[in-house]
């Protein structure tokens, strides 16, 4: 009998792959999802997942300052703009000539307001004061509530001035005399928006702890909606009542599901609240504090927000939702029957339409689409980082470029074919166009992009192989009019396979083997052994740990191989003596990560074990390197 200790095993591993992967990928676009997770210029992806032409925009030419912070619609046709860290009203007449016309002692007006006379009214802060400015160059503090930050203005009904402010939180009722009186005190730090509904209620949208307050003209008071988020922006009402409102920041209430979907606000039949009760009155809050201006101003990160539609009996929907696009400014455009909306920190203007459809209808250079205000058949916008002013009007633009996100194959891929779907008409036209690299952010190292490509059916795709992706669409049209519609890309690719890894390879020691365990069927506690036997399938099934065991004469090897293309490995292990370079085959084709053979069948000698891994199974004949 062989002494097998007379037998030295030294281990080799050995990898074997295939040139190509046998199943090609698609990269297939056409829901609005899809579509939406790339960048826009002058294009408008629709509900379904339609990519068109956006509607027309018109610059308009305004000083330079750091933040557009208001705009206010004079009596004249007029257009008064608040800004930020200059402290400055542009006045800016019908025929579009802009001019300076005031400039206050405070940094930011967030607000303005113009009352039956034509007075201007500015929430400046954060000295916290309102300013009544009578005609250019001529102002004066109007009203100071002791706080820091006027967030907001509205003229009531009555003629009265309603003011949001920020410290310690609430609303002021002024009268024309600047003599005013506190209607709400909220215990949070910040009221920051002001809205009348058409049935004369007040509402309110705080920051802290993101309530929607209604204040009823009889001097009563409500939380309609408590919201999972830490600051309602913006609020407006539709034509058939419903109210919507913009939440955002800080998400406070592990009710905040991105996702959408119903959430339950206070009835419209809840306990009303007196107005006049007094919470105590905190040091401003200076995480909250800053919460607030920084988003404000400067659009640091992207924040998480929501847009909700309040009904009359007071039920809430969360209608949309991201995890990083924050709503800054609300608006009911009645032309075409919607609610608008704009985002940072991407710079989207959003539409919600009355069959409950959501449409992305523009994405600026700039962050921060800080506010939109329809007049007539235009909305203008006043945009942030960079700062900016313009209007949408009828029409659409004559050109736009669709650029997609950024394919990530995961290993080095070929390119198969580009296919689309799309309608043109004689007086539009489309480009298709790729690029690829091995960087996960395009730079420099990228391919140029391809010529264009001209067979909507299917074209081979030219850009080199790489791990990434991207394919930009050109629209174009000379009318103004009609737009090419795309609403369907696939893309196809295959990767380069990858050879298998090992991950361990092990010799036991001499004569120790690894007894397999046996497959045992579930019986179910409590039942008669016979009868509470499970079904023999595979998922009633155990499996037990192996365990060791003495087995005089064998060698037992284990290993672990891994195949980043997910393709079935199948091994070859085969051995050779010291002195011999030729290896002899133990056993081919092998699907276990363990083999053991008998080594007394082996001369005395030092022997070199080796294990050889392929995913030849899983790719095609005649192409294994």
């Amino acid at each position: 009998m062989k002494n097998i200790s007379a037998i030295a095993i030294f281990l080799i591993i050995c990898c074997s792959l295939t040139l190509h992967a046998v199943v090609p990928e698609k990269w297939e676009l056409y829901r609005f999802e899809d579509f939406l997770k790339g960048k826009f210029d002058g294009v408008s992806v629709s509900s379904d997942g339609r990519l068109i032409l956006a509607p027309n925009e018109v610059a308009m030419d305004t000083p330079g300052e750091e933040f557009y912070l208001s705009l206010l619609f004079g009596k004249n046709d007029d257009l008064f703009i608040g800004t930020g860290h200059s402290g400055h009203i542009i006045h800016i007449d019908r025929t579009g000539k802009a001019e300076l016309y005031y400039n206050l002692p405070e940094m930011d007006v967030f607000c303005l307001a113009q009352d039956s006379a034509g007075n201007l009214y500015a929430g400046t802060s954060p000295g916290g004061r309102i300013y009544k400015i009578t005609e250019k160059d001529k102002g004066e503090p109007f009203f100071d509530p002791q706080e820091r930050y006027i967030w907001d203005l509205l003229i009531a009904d009555d003629g009265s001035l309603l003011a949001a402010v920020g410290e310690e939180g609430g609303i002021y009722r002024i009268n024309m005399e600047g003599q005013g009186v506190s209607i709400l005190k909220a215990d949070e730090n910040h009221i920051l928006s002001l809205y009348q509904d058409r049935d004369g209620n007040l509402l309110a949208g705080s920051g802290g702890k993101g309530h929607l307050y209604r204040l009823t003209d009889k001097g009563r008071a409500e939380i309609l909606f408590e919201s999972p988020f830490e600051e309602v922006r913006s609020i407006v009402q539709d034509k058939a009542g419903n109210i919507y409102i913009a939440a955002g920041g800080m998400v406070q209430k592990a009710a905040a599901d991105l996702s959408g979907g119903s959430i339950p606000s206070a009835g419209a039949s809840s306990s009303d609240a007196d107005v006049t009760v007094t919470v105590s009155a905190a040091a401003l809050d200076s995480a909250a504090a800053s919460s607030v201006t920084s988003s404000t101003l400067t659009g640091t990160g992207g924040q998480p927000g929501a847009l909700y539609r309040i009904d009359g009996r007071g039920a809430a929907k969360m209608v949309w939702s991201s995890a990083e696009e924050l709503i800054y400014t609300l608006a009911w455009d009645s032309q075409d029957d919607r609610i608008i909306f704009g985002t940072g920190k991407k710079g989207r203007i959003y539409s919600y339409n009355q069959s409950e459809q959501i449409s992305l209808l523009l994405q600026k250079d700039a962050e921060q689409v800080y506010g939109l205000y329809p007049r007539r058949s235009r909305i203008y916008m006043l945009t942030n980082n960079p700062s900016g002013m313009s209007y949408l009007e009828d029409g659409q633009r004559f050109e736009g470029e669709y650029v997609s996100r950024v394919l990530d194959t995961t290993t080095p891929s070929l390119w198969g074919k580009m296919e689309w779907r799309a309608v043109n008409t004689k007086d539009t036209s489309l480009q298709f166009l790729t690029r690829s690299g091995n960087t996960v952010n395009p730079n420099k190292t990228w391919s140029e992009w391809s010529p264009p490509y001209q067979n909507r059916n299917g074209e081979q795709i030219l850009s080199p192989k790489a791990r990434y992706l991207q394919f930009k669409i050109v629209f174009r049209t000379q009318s103004g009019k009609d737009s090419p519609i795309v609403d369907k890309v696939c893309l196809f690719h295959r990767e380069l396979n990858v050879e298998p890894t090992f991950l361990q390879l092990e010799a036991l020691p001499p004569n120790v083997v690894l007894i397999k365990p046996p497959l045992t069927e579930d019986v179910i506690w409590g039942t008669d052994d016979k009868e509470g036997v499970a079904s023999a399938d595979s998922d009633s099934k155990t499996f037990l740990a192996p365990r060791r065991a003495l087995r005089k004469g064998f060698q037992t090897i284990i290993w672990q191989a891994a195949d980043k293309n997910g393709d079935n490995l199948v091994f070859t292990i085969s051995v050779r003596e010291d002195e011999s370079s030729r290896w002899r085959v133990l056993k081919d084709d092998w699907t276990e990560e363990i083999f053991t053979f008998e080594s007394q069948t082996l001369p005395d000698g030092i022997y070199f074990i080796k294990v050889e891994a392929s995913d030849r199974m899983d790719n095609p004949a005649g192409t294994e390197l």
